[in-house]
């Protein structure tokens, strides 16, 4: 038995066919869309372990730095030597000395060693700050080259992988930090001719 199709279920299957129709050329030219203005769009990330390591600038900051440690170390080292040598001095002559001079002595050395104690205290607290603006400063230039970069590769996104783990699978090929640290230590040596 052959079913006859009646105006209504022909009309039904048009709208039918219409639609998918619609939906089809919808779906084609949104993927067509998507492929022409997504295509071209690079994504990349940068170690920035590698990076601060491998940066000319951090290099000679760290150099710097440590040139301030030294002199620092040094200034402790002849306190450290003073307040000892008082010391010595203060028992090889303990029994010749009157109870109040032993008395005196004795402050004497507290005052010494109070005055290392506060000096190895700001001593480290001027390198952490010391430590933290060279780092910063590092942080901040490493930033502007990788805008710089990216704008002049034409990269829609550099993210930056650390040590704490933020990348955790990427496609070979999108690591382009050994091409950023060429560019930034040329940039580098560059500017400090």
């Amino acid at each position: 038995m052959q079913k006859i199709a009646t105006p209504g279920t022909q009309k039904q299957q048009f709208n039918y066919l219409k639609i998918s129709y619609h939906v089809i050329i919808s779906g084609i030219v949104l993927f067509l869309l998507f492929n022409y203005f997504f295509r071209n769009e690079k994504i990349a990330y940068v170690d920035s372990a590698r990076i601060l390591n491998e940066y000319k600038g951090s290099a000679e900051a760290k150099k710097a730095f440590q040139s301030k440690a030294k002199v620092w170390q040094a200034n402790i080292d002849t306190l450290t030597n003073e307040v000892k040598y008082a010391i010595q001095k203060y028992e090889k002559s303990i029994a010749t000395l009157s109870p109040k001079e032993q008395e005196l002595t004795k402050q004497l050395i507290q005052v010494k060693q109070k005055q290392l104690s506060d000096y190895q205290h700001a001593i480290q607290e001027n390198a952490k700050e010391e430590d933290g603006k060279l780092t910063q400063g590092i942080v901040s230039e490493i930033n502007t080259f990788l805008t710089k970069y990216g704008k002049k590769h034409n990269y829609k996104m550099i993210l930056i992988a650390n040590q704490s783990g933020t990348i955790a699978y990427a496609r070979e090929g999108l690591d382009i930090t050994s091409s950023v640290i060429e560019d930034i230590n040329d940039e580098y040596t560059s500017n400090k001719r």
